[in-house]
């Protein structure tokens, strides 16, 4: 522990206050034993509560099912009290896994009729298979993207977003920068979401992990739209993991949910007919993810290529983790300086640029 400390120190005695930290090279002690792009499918943790959107009756209702499931996809990342930082994902780095969401969970929320056919009684061991795919597909800057699809309901999500990390003292910031989409093609509704910034505090004796900023929904065919605002402890005293959140109809300027309580703990939405309710996150059944065994994953997915980090990491030998990490990293570096020669740009395997954003290259709405 005190070595430990010793490296951290030695490590911000160098660093000055704002310095993006993209360049620099972390300890090993401090990883999480797996990468970036695995840590975004803990936002699919609740498939339940992300397939019953679709089963919203109205536009309002589907909007406030989205904002329900979207505060209730950060806690399962943010497992355990101790701040750890996954993998920094290599260019070409891809993940894959699934979900397999019995029927009978996924039940629309609040005040949809139950239509004849939303019955599974007869076969209640039927599920939705969930599919996700997530790839590096940048360096400088670092760019990962992720997709999610849901065929048989029609709902997809596809994400790009680029971490930016700087350092603040005692503590160090990482903004997502990129924004998602969720498609329900069913009901022809495109979401636009952003993300929050993440912030370890006291990164010299027990760091943890704090959410912060201002987050924006947006359904531009409905008019429906919501401010999510994740709050930063205040110096002196003060709640941590506090949120609140707005779901607004803007045409006629109407406030038709308020939510607030902790993105980790209890949330509580308050809807315009007076009705209340409250979700628990930390009672919320997790769904475990299915990955393929490594023996059947490429060179390039994230477990596979990562695995003797993870393995020295777990067996405490940091040395032989830390110099496993340089070679992978290294091998990044030389591959990166020849395509440079080359001019040949980078080729991602899923994605395509599309403007300032990436996408899925055989995406749900594109699919006949």
């Amino acid at each position: 522990m005190e070595d430990q400390r010793s490296v951290i120190l030695h490590l911000i005695s160098q660093l000055k206050l704002g310095m993006d930290l993209t360049k620099v090279v972390l300890p090993t002690f401090i990883l999480e034993k797996r990468s970036l792009l695995e840590m975004y499918a803990d936002f699919m943790a609740h498939p339940d509560l992300l397939l019953a959107i679709t089963a919203g009756a109205t536009p309002e209702e589907r909007v406030i099912c989205f904002v329900e499931y979207y505060l209730t996809a950060f806690h399962e990342g943010r497992k355990g009290a101790l701040a750890k930082k996954p993998y920094n994902p290599i260019i070409g780095e891809t993940f894959h896994c699934s979900w397999e969401v019995p029927k009978d969970s996924v039940k629309p929320k609040r005040t949809a009729p139950h239509s004849p056919h939303s019955h599974n009684h007869d076969h209640p061991s039927e599920s939705y298979k969930l599919r996700f795919v997530a790839e590096q597909v940048s360096h400088h800057p670092p760019i990962s993207c992720f997709y999610c699809e849901c065929k048989e309901k029609r709902l997809c999500v596809n994400t790009h977003v680029w971490t930016k990390s700087k350092f603040m003292g005692m503590s160090v910031g990482v903004s997502m920068i990129g924004e998602g989409v969720l498609r329900l093609l069913e009901h022809g509704e495109e979401y636009v979401f952003t993300l929050p910034s993440a912030y370890a505090r006291s990164i010299l004796t027990i760091p943890w992990v704090e959410l912060g900023g201002k987050v924006s929904i947006s359904c531009a065919k409905t008019g429906y739209s919501a401010t999510v605002i994740f709050h930063t402890k205040p110096f002196y005293g003060g709640k941590v993991h506090r949120v609140t959140a707005e779901v607004k109809h803007n045409p006629t300027n109407t406030i038709v949910c308020k939510a607030h309580g902790e993105w980790n703990g209890t949330l509580e939405f308050t809807y315009n007919n007076g009705e209340t309710k409250v979700i628990d996150t930390t009672t919320l059944p997790v769904c475990p993810k299915k990955i393929r065994p490594l023996e059947k994953q490429g060179p390039m997915e994230s477990r596979n290529l990562w695995r003797e980090v993870t393995q020295y990491l777990r067996l405490g030998d940091i040395d032989a983790a830390t110099e496993q990490k340089r070679r992978l990293e290294e091998k990044q570096r030389v591959e990166e300086r020849k395509r440079e020669n080359l001019r040949t740009p980078w080729q991602p395997k899923y994605f395509i640029q599309e403007g300032d954003g990436w996408v899925y290259f055989n995406p749900l709405w594109k699919a006949h």
